[in-house]
């Protein structure tokens, strides 16, 4: 599908995945929405994507804020065509010092974050017959990994999400997608970073690291072709085929990955 002259609207759109999905959805010709919590993030990212481009300051957990921002962006840029959901919080940790309300958070704002947007712009798109709705999930979300127990649930969320509209969408003209980024060199990588342990480093190591534009341009590709899995780069993408064939054998692989990280921090 083409992007000009739609109205694309972006969670999350002031960093990372999300802010370059906006610029190059703004090259493409499309007319963009951006939300997004921090205000002098906000103003940046509008200025950065350019165009005629609209801004909201909302926290996407808060589904009434969503709802007014989304309302106020269709009043500028008329009814969404596209809506692509990328904000996202992580905390990595072990599970025994990660608090209850890292969970919360993460459910908060990962998985009830995109579900708000969704349910604010769905229910239009099908009565006009057309749209796109892309979620921003993560490799976490194909796979339990060492570190993610608050992160990766969230994922896995939208996983079941996007299959389940996917179905019930089925026919009606409105597309599903969603994608799997692995670590993508953003400013949220950068603050898991500093929390994330050994163990997860070394884990994830495997999937090499991205850059946010090649993320966005591999999720544009995958819209124009209508796909409903995106799964950037071999590992991933195996990793989304044959989990289920793979699972013993990939418990196996990276617990003994794990076991030499914390061989090396001296953690039980």
């Amino acid at each position: 599908m083409t992007l000009r002259d739609q109205h694309v609207l972006i969670t999350g759109g002031s960093s990372g995945i999300g802010l370059e999905l906006a610029r190059q959805a703004a090259a493409a010709g499309a007319r963009v929405s951006l939300i997004a919590r921090d205000p002098a993030k906000l103003a940046l990212a509008r200025e950065a994507v350019g165009g005629v481009t609209f801004s909201a300051v909302a926290d996407v957990a808060v589904e009434a804020h969503v709802t007014e921002a989304i309302r106020a962006a269709e009043q500028t840029h008329g009814p969404v065509d596209v809506v692509m959901t990328s904000a996202g919080v992580a905390e990595p940790g072990y599970f025994a010092d990660l608090p209850t309300a890292a969970f919360e958070r993460a459910m908060a704002v990962n998985y009830f974050g995109t579900l708000y947007a969704l349910k604010a712009i769905v229910p239009a798109m099908r009565q006009r017959g057309r749209g796109a709705v892309v979620l921003v999930s993560s490799g976490a979300g194909l796979h339990g990994f060492f570190g993610y127990t608050a992160y990766g649930p969230s994922k896995f969320a939208l996983r079941g999400l996007a299959e389940s509209l996917r179905a019930e969408l089925n026919g009606t003209g409105v597309h599903v997608m969603i994608v799997y980024p692995p670590d993508t060199d953003t400013p949220q990588l950068a603050a898991e970073n500093r929390t994330k342990p050994l163990e997860t480093k070394a884990i994830t190591a495997g999937g090499g690291l991205w850059t946010a534009e090649a993320i966005a341009r591999a999720t544009m590709a995958g819209l124009a072709k209508r796909r409903f899995a995106l799964t950037p780069g071999a590992p991933l993408t195996a990793l989304y085929w044959l989990s289920s064939l793979l699972a013993p054998l990939l418990f196996w692989h990276f617990d003994r990955l794990a076991r030499k990280a914390r061989g090396r921090t001296g953690k039980d």
